[in-house]
């Protein structure tokens, strides 16, 4: 349930996409193009760079700063996607033995590289889409989607995905919580999860009823408000194409090896 209980507080990404920042006053497409780019630019790599991967997080960083976004807020919200990822890159020590460097007296085998490399690659683009949010508001995010011309239908199955999500994980704790008062903190067996589950799905159908009775009683016509209208400006073309040349540029060039050789005295 600790996973259920994460959901609760994602609601304070559009409260952080409140402020006023330099960040947040840009176009909204502009920070979709650069954040898009910026995950093809890290999933471009191959599973064995690590260290090439380390430049990039100077992008979620820079905007995280000049939008007062908390890094905290931003890791914990990380940390609760963790488990998944972890789940996915476990095997890759097992399966890929093969020595790949030496750091010292000790092999390190492919397998663990690439498990880094993956780990690297989730902390980078799940951080970046987070600070895209939280400087932009999901509402802003699916109107940017939608105006660069993603179908309507997905653009408010997002957005539908957003404002529900942790209202389902708020059932579901009242339901744990409940459980767990009439339990006296007795084990969950499968058949409780079961019936658990199975309420929790009634709730749910039950809850998006009332709601799309309610948004057709407000007069809800497939179309969401736009909440401000969007005008592109120099500001965020400048933004868009800066973001693109580092992307780029870091893409060809290996930043962490060139310092190292410049470190080290010889050749780049």
């Amino acid at each position: 349930m600790s996973a259920l209980a994460s959901l609760i507080p994602f609601g304070t990404l559009d409260e952080l996409a409140a402020a006023d920042s330099p960040v947040h006053r840009l176009d909204p497409r502009a920070k979709l193009l650069a954040t898009a780019l910026f995950i093809v630019a890290v999933a471009s790599f191959g599973r064995y760079e690590v260290a090439a991967l380390a430049p990039f997080a100077l992008y979620p960083a820079a905007l995280m700063a000049l939008g007062g976004i908390p890094a905290g807020f931003i890791l914990s919200r990380m940390l609760a996607a963790l488990p998944f990822v972890l789940l996915l890159a476990a095997l890759n020590p097992v399966l890929d033995r093969a020595p790949l460097l030496t750091l010292g007296p000790v092999a390190i085998s492919g397998g663990w590289v690439s498990f880094a490399s993956i780990l690297m690659r989730f902390a980078l683009t799940v951080g970046a889409a987070l600070v895209l949010v939280a400087t932009t508001s999901m509402d802003g995010v699916c109107l940017g989607l939608e105006r660069l011309g993603a179908p309507r239908a997905f653009a408010q199955q997002v957005a539908f995905l957003h404002r529900y999500a942790f209202v389902l994980g708020a059932e579901a704790l009242r339901i744990h919580r409940a459980r767990t008062l009439r339990a006296f903190g007795g084990k969950l067996t499968p058949g409780e999860f079961a019936t658990l589950a199975g309420n929790l799905l009634l709730r749910a159908w039950d809850r998006a009823r009332r709601i799309h009775v309610a948004m057709l009683t407000r007069g809800f016509t497939g179309r969401f408000p736009e909440p401000r209208p969007l005008a592109w400006g120099t500001r965020d073309l400048l933004f868009t194409v800066l973001c693109a040349a580092a992307f780029a540029a870091l893409r060809v060039w290996n930043l962490p090896r060139i310092l190292g050789g410049l470190l080290a005295g010889g050749a780049p």
